[in-house]
């Protein structure tokens, strides 16, 4: 099997390929599909058969589970035992967008979604082309990122073909992902919310509209039943093939002296810089990312991608700086290097 890759940039294409997505999903298969965030392998999420082809496809451990997404509130009751004011806020203003609300489940989500946890993550996403499709079907659709387990995830349709083309029929070109890291994930089956995955609508934002501040992050992200709430717990995701090391230098010479301690030529290193620009020609490759979080998260997986198409032994990131702006692009980084 080869994936057919189908682009969006005129309307009659656009249509065309929500036509053909739809087609697939109803018929119970797996579709590659842009979102805002990063890209999504979509099914089903109401037929439990198309979601095991997710675990399939990906190699995903069956107690990671996976997020709904949705267009509008009305789908998004049907997903839920109750739809409790605080939700309804949240969405007002937050979707659509990179937001996903966990919430009690309704009995019509099926266990697999879920990792049988009693809980589901929905989201309603901002890109036009997953809306669109979502309005065609009528069903919500199950939809992680559309890349082989643990490995980093896609921001272009490129990106999912090459670990994911040979395994599914269809990828949508929606363009490049303009979040470029996935959902922050915030349970407010609990009291108070608390974030369980960092992302680009950060602690501040959210405690402004609930009126109060969030819940400090749980130790133990599992349900009382054992299970995951959320998608992004595992302690190592997100990573690129190579060995990737997180450093904070303040010149040059800084530099050299922690990689000599980790006994890393420059040479063997692709360095990843957005504040402190090393000379290049020890590395063997350096790029500067945007010291800016918005502009660094939109190019930050690209990258990584880059680095492994180059063949890359060793990444070198310049961490982050800690404020919370940056907490969800922190959070990827260290699950990455882990």
């Amino acid at each position: 099997m080869t994936a057919d890759i189908l682009p969006t940039h005129t309307a009659a294409l656009f249509a065309a390929a929500v036509q053909r997505a739809a087609a697939l999903l109803r018929a119970g298969e797996l579709v590659a599909l842009p979102t805002e965030t990063v890209y999504g392998l979509a099914a089903n999420a109401l037929d439990p058969r198309a979601v095991a082809k997710i675990f399939q496809v990906k190699g995903r451990p069956a107690h990671n589970p996976l997020i709904v997404h949705i267009a509008g509130l009305p789908l998004a009751a049907t997903c839920v035992r109750e739809w409790p004011p605080l939700a309804d806020t949240l969405a007002r203003a937050f979707w659509p967008g990179p937001l996903t609300l966990i919430l009690p489940r309704s009995s019509v989500i099926p266990d697999l979604v879920t990792a049988g946890g009693p809980t589901v993550g929905l989201r309603w996403p901002a890109h036009p082309f997953i809306q669109a499709v979502l309005r065609e079907c009528g069903f919500p659709l199950a939809a992680p990122s559309a890349n082989l387990s643990n490995r980093i995830s896609p921001t272009n349709a490129d990106h999912v073909r090459e670990q994911l083309g040979g395994a599914i029929s269809l990828i949508v070109d929606g363009g490049q992902s303009q979040v470029g890291i996935e959902s922050t994930v915030l349970d407010i089956s609990t009291d108070p919310p608390r974030i369980l995955r960092p992302g680009m609508i950060h602690a501040a934002a959210l405690g402004a509209v609930i009126g109060r501040a969030l819940a400090a992050a749980p130790d133990d992200p599992a349900a009382p039943t054992g299970a995951l709430r959320s998608p992004g717990q595992l302690k190592k995701h997100y990573s690129p093939r190579a060995r990737m090391v997180l450093l904070h230098w303040r010149d040059d010479a800084d530099l050299n002296r922690q990689l000599a301690a980790l006994a890393l030529p420059p040479g063997r290193c692709h360095l990843l810089a957005h504040a402190h620009l090393p000379a290049p020609e020890a590395f063997a490759r350096v790029c500067l990312i945007p010291h800016d979080a918005e502009a660094y998260a939109r190019a930050l997986y690209a990258e990584l991608h880059q680095c492994d198409a180059l063949g890359a032994e060793v990444i070198i990131v310049e961490l982050p700086p800690d404020s919370p702006a940056w907490s969800g692009i922190t959070d990827r980084l260290r699950r990455a290097a882990a």
